[in-house]
């Protein structure tokens, strides 16, 4: 008898729970009843009435996990909690409100039995916000230059077969970047297009600095685009100062200095300036995540676990 996990990540979340969990039921019963399941909820130090919801949910199923985090340690936190605690023989990986359809687990599923390893729907349209859909098509445009296979709007929602989600998680870095890691492992990789839905209940814990955040960290974790960006900037700079170089040389030679020099004393200072700034900026990113690593601080606390006994 086959069991299918299904993780779900929760912050803040109270309006869509019971929802989910009645579709999430009603799908994988409706496509196998055959199939066992699990729910591992992750509370992700919400701060509204969502863990006491998720306990109603498992004191009334055996079936449903809940992992109950100290404070809010991130959606990637939470994926990495339920992708550990999951042991089903295929894991599914949703969010909680609901924009992700459950319904598509089904067709998951299918695909998943005809021996794909890992599914994976990916954003074809996605009902946000313009800032947020332009932010997000620009970043995923620049993923792709380090990931040629990452789907152009990307993906949360994905099913990983056991032998995946083992290779998953033996992967011990700790500034993760979920979706390039499932690409990296390889296995047999099937793309599902879907529109996401629009969020009914709640609103989005990202802000643009979040975003940000998690963009530059994903960013660095897959690509050594901006150490190369910076060797280009600093070689093309280094000629260009070569070569005015020689261009005051020469007027020094023909006695046609310029007294008023300052102008372009300062742009180049200011330029050169700014230039070094930068990618101190960007070593600086890099450094932080080695001592980041070097720790060994667990991406997450977990407090309590509710779980049928």
């Amino acid at each position: 008898m086959k069991k299918i996990s299904v993780v779900i990540p929760v912050y803040n979340n109270e309006g869509s729970l019971e929802i989910l969990y009645e579709r999430l039921i009603s799908t994988i019963k409706s496509y196998n009843n055959s199939f066992t399941y699990e729910l591992i909820f992750i509370n992700d130090g919400s701060k509204d009435n969502s863990l006491n919801i998720l306990i109603g949910l498992q004191h009334n199923d055996p079936g449903v996990l809940v992992i109950n985090f100290s404070r809010n340690f991130g959606q990637m936190a939470g994926i990495l909690a339920g992708w550990k605690y999951a042991s089903g023989d295929a894991v599914v990986n949703i969010s909680a409100d609901l924009q992700d359809p459950p319904e598509l687990i089904a067709k998951m599923l299918e695909e998943w039995e005809h021996e794909n390893e890992i599914v994976i729907n990916y954003r074809e349209a996605r009902n946000d916000s313009t800032s947020s859909a332009i932010t997000s098509r620009i970043a995923y445009k620049l993923f792709r230059y380090s990931l040629p296979t990452l789907p152009p709007g990307g993906f949360d929602y994905a099913l990983l077969d056991r032998k995946a989600m083992d290779a998953l998680n033996s992967l011990t870095e700790k500034n993760r970047f979920y979706q390039g890691d499932i690409l990296w492992v390889g296995f047999t990789i099937k793309y599902l297009p879907y529109q996401r839905a629009e969020r009914v209940h709640g609103k989005s814990g990202y802000n643009f600095v979040k975003r940000f955040g998690n963009f530059m960290s994903a960013f660095l974790n897959v690509s050594y685009f901006p150490i190369r960006l910076m060797s280009l900037i600093g070689f093309i700079t280094a000629v260009s100062g070569f070569l005015y170089s020689l261009s005051i040389l020469h007027a020094y030679f023909i006695e046609k200095t310029p007294f008023s020099g300052w102008a372009p004393l300062m742009m180049l200072f200011l330029i050169i300036g700014g230039l070094l700034m930068i990618m101190l900026g960007v070593i600086g990113e890099y450094i932080w995540r080695i001592y980041d690593e070097v720790k060994h601080k667990p991406n997450y606390i977990v407090k309590d676990v509710f779980k049928s006994k």
